[in-house]
């Protein structure tokens, strides 16, 4: 490039470098400034600028180049926050009355010229490219216009790729105890890193009694599981000393002493405080990392599923002890066969696929197809963990309302009666009957909701079921696809129903799936009103909570064609709102008031994995604009939240509302909401939503959505367009 009087200008390393690569490559140490701050001094001429000033002065002139920026990262930082931040909660929004302009020092002129950077999503965004600086170390950085001016849709899909996914990956082994042991819904008096090691893993005790010996101001205490069937009352006895769940492991060489030893296979956790392997969130998260590429990711993650059904008899609703009981629903099948599509020319996968199955089937007859899940009568599953007791993972407030009344009863205290309760010292059977349904809504993962309170042990979900007839057609392909019709059951994955019979074959399955379909129509479809509904086994009766779960039967491909039309026809339009799909209707829910508040699973609330089955169960039957539809204002919400709300990407939003869809009035908050400075972690299925929805819209639908336009003016637009070419196309042929 050349300068005005004729000189040849070098390129610098600056001007070469991706304006889009990840902090740590942006930001690299040696990224360029130390040679624009040599022979300089910074002049502080305000709290609001900083000025460059050379003791040799250079050309004014911009040239004809990108845009950049030289900032000196600790001062803007507290200008920012100081004049931008004004409810002080370290993020910058549209709810803050800043002035929403900050003055650089341009990078062309060596900062002695400065331009406006305005708007609150630029401004938010210079906030986390300046926290992300700071955590790096940086001092003096130089930013490209282009990194702040990025389009909302791109930068949320490159933090999700080159940030999120890191920040939410787990692995469990000697050495990171001390930070995966520590537990925020543990309020013991004594917490401390804790594992709990099956008996069919000796290894690992071994390994963690090594560590915990090694390491002794970690404070590890490494405890063995019993040998033999877990019971609610075991649970129970270890409430007071909850820890992790030991996952899978595999041999390595430690490079520092050169010997043979262990370590954890990786996971990604949910975010905010769920710091474990979850079950069906795991599945979720999945659905984004496979198209990301993190199929090793992935694929361990299967590994450590299987490893829990081999030795705690099931996918754990989480990997803590006081999960022990309980389940989540069952997506093990789907997710093993779509690792095994990325891998199966690799070495191993086809073992990889049969340890899968294997483990699938054990859980199938031992968990869903065993009391007291299972109800004979109808032939149909429930959610119905066993337990003992108040659980203790839930906020120590969460049952206040429920149990003061007992405590006043027995003339004790709130602490003293939940003591007394969990210890056998009082008895209360409706108590007990109450936490029998409030466990079952814990394990179906949608915690809580008035569709399943006081009810969910003794309904038979059409979401549980739908997954398990999902089960049985998934085994049965891979069983006659890949194993030649016969699957031997080893020692390990037998349980008593197929002790006897060690061999499965696709016809078998082929069957339970078919019958399980009949039973579905029989007692959860409503010819009348057009949708699945529960089944209330108790009562002998179809519920008439309407709940988008109806649209799980067309993901796992029970819905008849004929019902899947209806569902669309007569059912979709009852839980389409404007940011993508309602958990359930407004009717349904009821009233709401100060004595019967929102619960987040119901209306109106939408989740990540009801938009992501929906999407996929419309595209299986060919209802391709439709999915496009929800997908768009799924999309929209979350990313005109991520532009307006400093990065802001978490657990759950209110589909009905248009500005601030994120703060939602319900039990439990809203993971993922308290940022600091600069988003870090979004929230895990949440995260996967967003990249598998731009994998169903279109490319005139992500250029819209990059603009921030609402689905109402996009339809319109694009109405308009496809009206005006049916009149030419008709005025031409005439």
């Amino acid at each position: 490039m050349s300068l005005p009087d004729g000189r040849i200008r070098r390129s610098s390393s600056i001007e070469r470098r991706d304006p889009y690569a990840s902090p740590e490559v942006y930001y690299a140490k040696d990224h360029g400034t130390s040679s624009l701050v040599r022979n300089r001094i910074w002049v502080t001429k305000s709290p609001a600028q900083i000025e460059i000033v050379n003791k040799r002065r250079a050309s004014h002139d911009e040239y004809s180049q990108p845009q950049k920026f030289i900032v000196n990262v600790e001062a803007t930082l507290k200008d920012l926050l100081d004049r931008e931040d004004t409810d002080k909660n370290h993020q910058i929004t549209v709810d803050d009355n800043g002035p929403k302009v900050i003055s650089l020092g341009t990078l062309g002129s060596a900062g002695y010229k400065s331009k406006d950077v305005r708007g609150n999503y630029l401004i938010g965004n210079l906030l986390q490219e300046l926290t992300l600086a700071n955590d790096l170390g940086r001092k003096n950085v130089v930013i490209d216009l282009a990194r702040l001016t990025e389009n909302p849709v791109s930068r949320l899909s490159r933090f999700i790729k080159d940030t999120f996914w890191d920040n939410l990956t787990r692995v469990i082994d000697g050495s990171v105890i001390e930070r995966v042991g520590k537990d925020p819904k543990d309020r013991t008096e004594n917490p401390r890193p804790r594992i709990y090691v099956p008996r069919g893993a000796p290894e690992q005790f071994k390994y963690y009694t090594q560590v915990a010996e090694e390491r002794p101001e970690v404070g590890l205490d490494v405890q063995w599981l019993p040998d033999g069937p877990i019971t609610p009352e075991y649970v129970r006895s270890i409430n007071e000393k909850p820890g992790l769940l030991a996952l899978e492991m595999e041999k390595c060489i430690d490079p520092q002493t050169g010997l043979e030893t262990l370590r954890g296979l990786p996971f990604v956790v949910p975010g905010g405080r769920f710091n474990e392997l979850y079950g069906w969130d795991s599945y979720m998260t999945s659905l984004g990392l496979l198209n990301h590429g993190r199929i090793d990711m992935c694929k361990s993650m299967v590994r450590n599923f299987c490893f829990c059904i081999k030795h705690y008899g099931k996918v754990l609703n989480a990997n803590r002890s006081y999960y022990l009981c309980r389940s989540q629903p069952p997506f093990l099948t789907d997710m093993a066969l779509r690792v095994y599509e990325k891998i199966k020319h690799d070495p191993g996968a086809e073992e990889f696929l049969r340890t899968s199955v294997l483990a699938a089937i054990k859980e199938y007859y031992s968990v869903w197809m065993a009391e007291p899940r299972y109800d004979a009568v109808t032939g149909l599953s429930r959610y119905h963990p066993e337990g003992l007791g108040v659980p203790p993972e839930t906020e120590a407030s969460h049952f206040l309302h429920i149990l003061t009344p007992y405590a006043k009863k027995h003339n004790m205290t709130f602490e003293e009666f939940v003591q007394a309760y969990n210890s056998d010292q009082v008895h209360e059977p409706d108590l007990d009957e109450y936490f029998r349904h409030d466990r079952a809504v814990r394990e179906s993962g949608h915690d809580t909701s008035y569709r399943l309170e006081h009810v969910a042990a003794d309904l038979a979900t059409v979401d549980l079921n739908s997954l398990l007839y999902k089960y049985e057609t998934d085994i049965a392909h891979i069983i006659h696809e890949h194993f030649g019709d016969k699957l031997v059951i080893p020692p390990e994955f037998q349980t008593n129903e197929n002790r006897l019979d060690r061999m499965e074959s696709s016809s078998t399955w082929d069957r339970r799936a078919k019958r399980r379909k009949l039973l579905m129509d029989k007692y959860l479809w409503s010819e009348e009103k057009g949708m699945f509904f529960d089944y209330d086994t108790a009562k002998r009766v179809r519920t008439s909570y309407e709940s988008v779960t109806t649209f799980w039967t067309m993901w796992a491909g029970v819905a008849s064609p004929k019902q899947a039309a209806s569902l669309v026809l007569r059912a979709l339009p009852k839980f389409e709102c404007f940011g993508g799909l309602v958990s359930g209707t407004e009717k349904s829910r009821g009233k709401i008031d100060v004595d019967r508040p929102n619960r987040q699973w119901d209306y109106p609330f939408g989740w990540a994995p009801q938009q992501m089955l929906a999407w996929a169960g419309l595209q299986k039957y060919g209802y391709h604009d439709e999915a496009r539809t929800l997908a768009y204002k799924w999309l929209y919400m979350v990313i005109k939240a991520f532009n307006d709300f400093n990065g802001v990407v978490v657990e759950k939003y209110n589909v009905t509302k248009e500005l601030d869809p994120h703060k939602v009035d319900a039990e439990y908050g809203n993971q993922g909401s308290d940022i600091k400075g600069v988003p870090r972690e979004g929230f895990g299925w949440v995260n996967a939503s967003y990249v598998v929805g731009l994998q169903i819209v279109n490319a005139h639908m992500k250029r819209a959505l990059g603009t921030l336009t609402p689905w109402d003016t996009f339809y319109q637009a694009t109405k308009m367009h496809i009206d005006d070419e049916i009149i030419s196309e008709a005025i031409e042929f005439e």
